[in-house]
C-alpha cells in the first residue's frame, strides 16, 4: 500500500466534510462570537476525553489572545471545580456526541450557578443541545476512521470551530502582535516584540534633498527595498515620502518633473532606540504604517536609523 495515496483520500475526505460544515454556518455562530465578546466573566471550555483535549486548546489559545479562558474537566467538575466558575462566565460545552453522561451532569448545576452555556457538538437535536441556550453545530456526515468509530473528522471539525471562535474574538478585540507579545514573553515572537529597537533597526537611512527629481526620490526608495525615503535640508530632517506619497503624486501631477518638496510628508513619526519593538509596532498600528525613524534618544532629532514592521515580524 502506499500510505501517503490514503493519507490523501484521508485529507479529501475530511475537507469535503469541513466544506459542508463552512456552508452550514449562520447566524447562531454570529450570536455567540457577540456573546463571548461581551462577557464580563470569563469563558469556560469543559469537555472529556479527546474533546477534553480540545477543549483544552481552546481555552489556552483563547486566554493567550486577549478572552480570559480556563479549562475544567467536566468529570472534576461535579467534584468540586465548579467552584472555579460563577454566573457571570460562559460555559461552553464540548461533546460531540451531545450524550455524555459527564457533560450532561454539569448542566444543572451550572444553570444554578447562573452562567450561559453554550454546547459545541455534533448534534443538535441532543440533549445537551436542547438543554443549552446557545449551540454550534460540528456536525460531520462519517468520520476518517473505517469503522467509522475512532474520532477523526469529528475531532478535526471542532478544533476548526474553536479556531474560528479564537480568530474572530482576536480580530474583534483588535488584537495586535504586541499584545500577543505581552502573553508570550518566553516564546520566541514575545522575546522578539520584548527586545529593543535598535536590535531590528536599518542603520542605512533612504535619505534625497529637497530639490531631488521624482526620479531620484524612486531610485533611493527602490535601493533601500523599505517603501519610504527621508527628506533632507541640508543635515536638517524636514519630512518623508512614502510608497504612498508616490502613487497620490502620480495621479495628482500630470508632469512628474517634480521635486522632492512638492511630495513630500512635512511631519513623520520617530521612536529612539532603546524603545520596546512593541512600542513600535503600536504607533505604527495607531497611525497605520509601517515604517518609523528611529533616533538616539527621546529627545534627539538626528535620525540614525529606519525599523519597518518587516524587520520586527517575518510574515513569509
Amino acid at each position: 500500500m502506499k500510505y501517503a495515496d490514503r493519507a490523501k483520500t484521508i485529507f479529501e475526505e475530511e475537507i469535503g466534510e469541513l466544506t459542508k460544515l463552512k456552508d452550514s454556518l449562520d447566524e447562531h455562530f454570529d450570536q455567540v462570537v457577540e456573546l463571548m465578546y461581551a462577557c464580563e466573566g470569563k469563558i469556560v471550555v469543559m469537555g472529556i476525553g479527546k474533546t477534553g483535549i480540545i477543549g483544552h486548546k481552546i481555552a489556552s489559545s483563547l486566554a493567550s489572545t486577549g478572552t480570559s479562558s480556563i479549562f475544567v474537566n467536566a468529570a472534576e467538575a461535579v467534584h468540586g471545580d465548579l467552584g472555579m466558575i460563577d454566573s457571570k462566565d460562559i460555559v461552553l460545552l464540548v461533546s460531540n456526541s451531545g450524550s455524555t453522561d459527564e457533560i450532561l451532569n454539569v448542566v444543572a448545576p451550572l444553570r444554578t450557578l447562573g452562567c450561559t452555556i453554550v454546547a459545541l457538538t455534533g448534534d443538535t437535536s441532543s440533549k445537551l443541545a436542547k438543554a443549552c441556550e446557545y449551540v454550534l453545530s460540528v456536525h460531520v456526515d462519517k468520520e476518517a476512521c473505517p469503522l467509522g468509530l475512532a474520532p477523526t473528522t469529528s475531532t478535526t471539525a471542532t478544533t476548526l470551530m474553536g479556531d474560528a471562535l479564537i480568530v474572530c474574538l482576536m480580530e474583534k478585540r483588535q488584537f495586535k502582535a504586541e499584545n500577543f507579545a505581552l502573553y508570550h514573553p518566553g516564546g520566541a515572537l514575545g522575546r522578539q516584540l520584548l527586545s529593543r529597537v535598535y536590535t531590528h533597526m536599518d542603520c542605512s537611512v533612504p535619505k534625497v534633498k529637497k530639490d531631488a527629481t521624482f526620479r531620484e526620490v524612486v531610485r533611493e526608495m527602490s535601493e533601500h527595498h523599505l517603501g519610504m525615503t527621508m527628506v533632507f535640508e541640508g543635515a536638517t530632517c524636514v519630512g518623508i515620502i512614502t510608497d504612498g506619497d508616490l502613487r497620490r503624486a502620480i495621479e495628482k501631477f500630470d508632469d512628474l518633473h517634480i521635486k522632492a518638496a512638492e511630495i513630500m510628508t512635512p511631519s513623520y513619526k520617530h521612536i529612539h532606540k532603546q524603545a520596546l519593538l512593541t512600542d513600535a509596532l503600536a504607533i505604527m498600528d495607531q497611525y497605520n504604517i509601517t515604517t518609523l525613524a528611529v533616533t538616539e534618544t527621546p529627545e534627539s532629532t538626528e535620525i540614525i536609523g529606519i525599523i519597518s514592521i518587516h524587520h520586527i515580524i517575518d510574515f513569509k
